[in-house]
């Protein structure tokens, strides 16, 4: 039997549970049992919790129909558990070391108390972790039930189930439960402390409580300010679990005095039917007010003692004055607030009030620099399965002359641009569309990505400025809430977008549509590439990719060119592809270089390439489709990974990290293709590891996949993920 079973209920946690199982299943203390509860979550967190069962023998995953909600799972988990001691962790928070063996010795060291309350820190959904509130009020209480004189203060710890341990005969002998709705977490925790003959006080952070951005129609648990009225519901049932144990009849004052403060509360957040709200509030005073309870006297007490008597009309007389004091003191910053101003051009607006053209397709990619990547690819495919959907390309007008041809495009700025992006009923987009693009209701926006992350993105750039650039994590955001769907390679990367762009889009776990071609390109096709590139029969063919550096603003060659294609010889051809962002390579004059920067297509480029060098570019897990050797060149690994951030270890070594090969300097390298080491067996090894992780899809039909759940509305495969 384990000494403490952790009960994780899952919903909606594909970006966060992997840090969140890890945290626990890394602790130095071991006689746990975590079990993991899955209510159906869309996302596919329930794959995960498989996948930690599969390795390791102290994890259950346990699988609930869709719609059991939190309570449902935490009330499973804990039906489930077989520890002496019951937590809880929400599967977007982490234990901090050495948590577990702080909770076990502090419950060793207090006589195996019913409840052990501990502290936490709380990180913002942008911000750094802190010390809480509550960890601060634990450092100036002592051990002793919730009835003891002075322990009344318990009740002003964060009423939350997982900052604390609940000794599990307590709970199955007092039959506590989680019930439904925003608040049953709330009363659980009160349950637990009503109930409890003795209490221990850890005053230790043992959870980091990371907070979520709240979605909307999403999130299954109401947020503090949940329904008001249910909060009534929720408190009537304290009361009533405590009436029903007349032993816990001593600590009835101070719950009633605790539901009188919240439910005064949330008075002024009752929008509709405040007079039934009000009405409630009176109906619970009288059933649970206790004998000889008496409500502060003068101003502290006014409001308590009106809405328990029910007076509705003069508690909104009260309302009124205080409003009208509030709105003469804020007078200039309503003046201020009234001077929006608009974004939307008069054509716009006016074209946004026509209906949606449900056959019309807006396609962009990289910042609107032509047809290339992801939707180039998804586009071409849609002309193919859903040719009454057509597609218009945005273009910039430095861009225009190097379109293919038969290619309907619009440039920014024109009167067609503000039509077409405000009657089109689809977007694809390997970025973020402009901010001034408005998101009409019918609207489908695809955010298709451009890559599979090693380095940091999104809302994890903001631990490290060099990365964030003086990025609008506010307006990035915004941007992130048009979004629809949004494609994914692989596992891996469903994962880090979930937590790098925290929204309500769906994941398509489809693979790269820009791939395909390097799954279905034939023998032909890559000696025409090959060809058209100026590579001779015979000659072998490296593809240099170095991957863009925020800190550096011009592209600098960490690879000695000269010496190493001196070295390898003259039937090594090096193709150099300096990053977009980059003004070109500036490269010396040299027969067996070929500055490709400015090549359209990076598709072409690996299929023409016998192996890639790179060293942290995301063109690494595209080309690992081709099951060709990919070298990796670091020389700065350890500035790179510190100053820009990155998800893994790609010098790890480690199967499913590391794709092959591995060189720091010019001359390494160079050794690693003289002497076979760049496809020899070890590479190899390496390589299908990588494959395996990152290139699960590689059967040329993702953009197929896109178009048809996308635009033909078809529902995938049972087997497969969205």
């Amino acid at each position: 039997m384990p000494r403490l079973s952790v009960i994780v209920p899952v919903r909606r946690a594909r970006g966060s549970l992997r840090e969140c199982l890890e945290s626990v299943l890394s602790q130095p203390f071991t006689d746990i049992e975590v079990i993991g509860v899955d209510d159906g979550a869309p996302d596919g967190s329930g794959l995960l919790l498989d996948e930690f069962a599969a390795r390791d023998s102290r994890v259950q995953a346990i699988h609930l129909p869709d719609g059991a909600g939190p309570d449902g799972c935490r009330n499973a988990g804990a039906e489930r558990a077989v520890g002496d001691y019951l937590m809880f962790l929400e599967a977007h928070f982490v234990l901090l070391p050495d948590a577990l063996r702080a909770v076990a010795d502090r419950i060793g060291t207090a006589g195996e108390p019913d409840l052990l309350l501990f502290g936490h820190h709380k990180r913002p959904f942008r911000g750094r972790s802190r010390p809480s509130r509550s960890l601060e009020l634990l450092g100036g209480l002592s051990d002793g039930p919730l009835a003891a004189p002075g322990q009344s203060a318990l009740l002003d710890l964060a009423p939350v189930s997982w900052n604390r341990a609940v000794r599990r005969t307590l709970h199955e002998g007092e039959k506590l439960s989680f019930g439904p709705g925003g608040h049953g977490e709330r009363m659980y925790a009160l349950q637990t402390l009503a109930a409890a003959d003795s209490v221990a006080v850890l005053p230790t952070a043992c959870v980091e409580h990371r907070q979520q951005r709240y979605l909307p129609g999403l999130d299954d648990e109401a947020t503090p300010d949940a329904a008001p009225a249910e909060l009534v519901d929720a408190y009537a049932g304290l009361m009533e679990f405590v009436r029903e144990r007349p032993r816990l009849l001593a600590v009835q004052p101070m719950l009633f005095e605790r539901a009188v403060q919240e439910l005064l509360s949330g008075y002024p957040t009752v929008t509709r039917r405040r007079r039934r709200y009000v009405r409630a509030v009176a109906a619970f005073h009288r059933a649970y007010r206790p004998e000889g309870h008496r409500f502060p006297g003068g101003a502290r007490g006014l409001r308590p003692r009106l809405i328990g008597g029910g007076r509705y009309a003069v508690l909104g007389g009260l309302d009124t004055v205080l409003a009208l004091r509030r709105g003469l003191r804020a007078a200039p910053d309503a003046v201020r607030d009234r001077a929006k101003r608009s974004l939307s051009k008069r054509y716009y607006w006016w074209q946004r009030k026509l209906p949606l053209d449900r056959g019309l397709a807006v396609y962009a990619a990289y910042w609107n620099r032509g047809v290339s990547c992801n939707p180039e690819a998804v586009f071409r495919k849609a002309r193919e399965l859903a040719p009454e959907v057509r597609g218009v390309w945005v273009v910039s007008k430095n861009q225009v002359e190097s379109l293919p041809e038969g290619i309907d495009h619009v440039v920014p700025g024109t009167l067609r641009y503000w039509a077409t992006v405000a009657r089109a009923t689809y977007f694809f987009n390997n970025v973020n569309f402009p901010d001034h693009v408005v998101k009409r209701p019918g609207q489908v926006h695809v955010m298709t990505h451009h890559g599979t992350p090693l380095k940091i993105m999104g809302l994890d750039q903001q631990d490290y400025p060099a990365a964030a650039q003086g990025l609008n994590f506010d307006r990035l955001l915004k941007r992130v809430d048009r979004w629809d769907w949004s494609v994914s390679a692989n596992p891996h990367s469903t994962e880090v977008w979930a937590r790098a762009f925290p929204g309500a889009a769906r994941s398509l776990e489809t693979g790269y549509p820009r791939n395909d071609v390097l799954t279905s390109a034939t023998a032909e096709q890559v000696l025409a590439v090959r060809e058209g590139l100026g590579i001779r029969p015979g000659q072998r063919a490296l593809l240099y990719a170095p991957t863009h550096r925020d800190y550096e603003a011009a592209f600098t060659s960490r690879l000695d060119l000269e010496r190493f294609c001196a070295a390898v010889g003259p039937d090594t051809v090096v193709m150099v592809r300096a990053h977009y962002f980059y003004g070109g390579a500036g490269l010396p004059e040299n027969p067996s270089v070929i500055d490709v920067s400015d090549h359209p297509r990076i598709e072409d480029l690996c299929l023409a390439a016998d192996a890639l060098i790179t060293d942290y570019s995301s063109v690494m897990f595209d080309y690992a489709h081709l099951n060709r050797p990919i070298v990796v060149h670091a020389p700065d690994w350890e500035t790179y990974r510190t100053v820009r951030g990155v998800v893994f270890d790609l010098l790890s070594g480690r199967p499913g990290e590391t794709p092959g090969a591995v060189a720091t300097t010019t001359e390494e390298l160079a050794r690693l293709f003289n002497d076979g080491s760049w496809d020899g067996p070890a590479s190899k090894e390496l390589l299908t590891a990588f494959r395996a992780r990152f290139c699960p899809y590689d059967d040329g039909r993702a953009a197929e996949r896109v178009v048809r759940r996308v635009l033909l509305g078809e529902e995938p495969a049972p087997s497969a993920t969205v």
